[in-house]
């Protein structure tokens, strides 16, 4: 399992992503809530792409940006996290090629192609071949393989949202975080988890 992103890291994707996007904001859900509880939905489909995946997206691309020239970013994706880094790559400059499976959802493989990247999905039946194409493709000098699972920077840019429901709901007694690649959570809990132990 990849590490935790440090409190450091997260400040410093928060002051980052500020740049790019506001904060989320929490709805009120009627529906999910009761006279012992009060839910809110952190609504993450404001953002660019429709879902939360250009937080980790644009920090990872901007802090390996930083160490080294990057040509072209790449990424292996069923839709999401291919336009998060299709984003990325178009906001920070850099080319961008996404690896789809041949049957990816056609309104996901659009939203990408209209952010300006290269799709390469032939031979790619699903996810796994992609994921190996784009690996082997990425072998090459200047290229960053942006692969949301295994990225060591990537789970701070989703940490941002730990940071924001405890600045919006300071009163919050539990988080409940969709579970995927683990990403998400990772940053979410990480982010949690460090600003609570700091207000001990």
């Amino acid at each position: 399992m990849p590490a935790l992103p440090e409190l450091s890291a997260i400040r410093e994707a928060q002051q980052l992503l500020a740049k790019y996007f506001p904060s989320t904001p929490p709805v009120k859900a009627p529906t999910l809530s009761n006279a012992s509880a009060e839910v809110y939905l952190k609504i993450e489909t404001a953002l660019p792409t429709g879902s939360f995946k250009p937080r980790g997206a644009m920090y990872a691309l901007a802090k390996n940006l930083q160490r080294r020239q990057i040509d072209e970013v790449t990424a292996s994706s069923t839709g999401n996290h291919g336009a998060a880094t299709a984003f990325a790559a178009r906001t920070l400059g850099v080319s961008a090629t996404i690896f789809l499976p041949e049957q990816a959802n056609p309104v996901k493989r659009r939203k990408i192609e209209d952010l300006g990247a290269r799709i390469v999905c032939h031979g790619s039946i699903d996810l796994a071949g992609a994921f190996q194409r784009a690996s082997q493709y990425s072998q090459r000098s200047g290229v960053y393989f942006l692969n949301d699972a295994t990225d060591p920077d990537l789970p701070a840019g989703p940490a941002t949202i730990g940071v924001e429901i405890l600045e919006q709901l300071p009163d919050v007694s539990a988080v409940f975080v969709p579970m995927g690649d683990t990403a998400l959570i990772r940053g979410v809990g990480a982010a949690i988890n460090s600003f609570l132990r700091r207000r001990k």
